[in-house]
């Protein structure tokens, strides 16, 4: 019998697909150092770690609301109050088992077949398949290496028409690390308002900052926006709570109200235990997340010197996130060990089988020009990675 077609055109995560390769050639006792994964390698604060504890000695440990308990939602509206200058009511707030879930429940929420939703790239792998599973259709917008990934009024406005019924938006930017700036925001503000269509803004690398660059709420620039936007942020980077799934949803009641309504015939609620641990994390662990921010801005500024000083690869500096997007089209007319290199898919193809590094192919956030790297993980790792990465390179011919 024939499956869903939908369901069918989806495509891998490839983030996913690395990462379980890497995996499977270190159960064999290969030494991979992998810059696959968007995942912080920092413990979970202790202090995270024994409100969940404490959660389930108490046995708050069976449903909660749908949307989440509300003493979580009042410290999420306390925390877009405080850090992004928003005023939403606990009841205007949803609480999900991660972001990711967050973003899918919002597309799912707001589209309806054939609308069409703006993306503006590289982005993040799962969006366009998000998008494709509500019958909805990605429409690309390119982001210019040489305007260092930040939004274009022209090249934006060309795509927008009657169908157009989203943006999605992600700064700090995965995969590119450009913080948007509030002219950018305003190109977006200026013609949503303008063209009628919702934005969902993605905030989940928030904290992650570096140098001058600083964070905006898309919907602090105008009260308007209040009534068309979605910002979705959680937990999992900042606090490195990844596996704890935790992510939340701000926007127009009616929105969330679908959401909600949503989240009851899916995921019943978020996890009981884990929402606790969040509470914590928001209130409790501020000075943890700085902790790993500086560190990761001590792995950015290493590796970035290393990328720009191999031949053939370029990499604009990332103002946040946790990743390097390098040009490396500069290697693709170049053969390793007498293989063609060609494209994103097979470099990342020969960097782990010959040179033992997992990395992401710019295809995926569809960007065949470029590679990814995850500087989330140790200052070891990453030294050992790009000693491989150079030598790689300096050996094509």
């Amino acid at each position: 019998m024939e499956l869903s077609r939908r369901i069918g055109s989806l495509q891998d995560s490839a983030t996913f697909v690395v990462s379980d390769k890497a995996r499977a050639l270190k159960a064999k006792g290969i030494d991979v150092v992998s810059f696959s994964a968007g995942e912080p390698d920092f413990d979970t604060p202790d202090v995270i770690k024994e409100a969940g504890i404490k959660a389930i000695k108490e046995g708050f440990t069976k449903y909660t609301t749908s949307s989440g308990i509300i003493e979580l939602r009042k410290v999420i509206a306390d925390k877009l109050k405080k850090d992004n200058q928003l005023d939403y009511d606990p009841s205007e707030i949803v609480v999900s088992c991660g972001a990711k879930h967050s973003i899918f429940n919002v597309i799912q929420s707001v589209c309806n077949e054939g609308d069409e939703v703006l993306i503006p790239s590289p982005c993040w792998v799962s969006y366009t398949e998000m998008v494709k599973a509500a019958a909805a259709k990605p429409v690309i917008v390119r982001a210019l290496e040489n305007e260092g990934f930040h939004l274009n009024y022209d090249i934006l406005k060309k795509h927008i028409n009657s169908k157009t019924k989203l943006i999605i938006l992600n700064s700090p930017n995965n995969p590119t690390g450009v913080v948007y700036t509030q002219k950018d925001l305003e190109i977006v503000a200026r013609l949503a308002l303008e063209k009628e269509f919702f934005i969902l803004s993605d905030e989940i690398y928030e904290k992650m900052i570096y140098g001058d660059a600083k964070h905006i709420s898309i919907v602090s620039l105008d009260k308007r926006l209040k009534d068309i936007s979605i910002v979705v942020n959680g937990v999992s980077k900042a606090y490195s709570m990844t596996g704890w799934r935790i992510g939340y949803a701000a926007g127009p009641k009616p929105v969330m109200d679908a959401i909600s309504r949503l989240q009851t015939h899916t995921t019943s609620n978020p996890v009981s235990i884990s929402q606790k641990a969040a509470i914590a994390a928001i209130t409790l662990a501020a000075d943890d997340c700085r902790k790993m921010v500086q560190e990761f801005q001590k792995r950015r500024d290493y590796m970035i010197a290393k990328l720009c000083a191999i031949e053939n690869v370029k990499c604009v500096k990332p103002e946040g996130a946790f990743y390097a997007f390098p040009d490396v089209s500069g290697l693709f007319n170049k053969k390793f060990n007498g293989k063609p290199i060609g494209n994103s898919n097979k470099l990342a193809e020969l960097l782990i089988d010959e040179a033992h590094i997992a990395l992401v192919p710019g295809s995926a956030f569809l960007a065949d020009n470029f590679i990814r790297f995850a500087y989330a993980t140790s200052m070891e790792n990453i030294i050992k990675g790009m000693e491989r990465f150079e030598r790689f390179c300096a050996e094509t011919k």
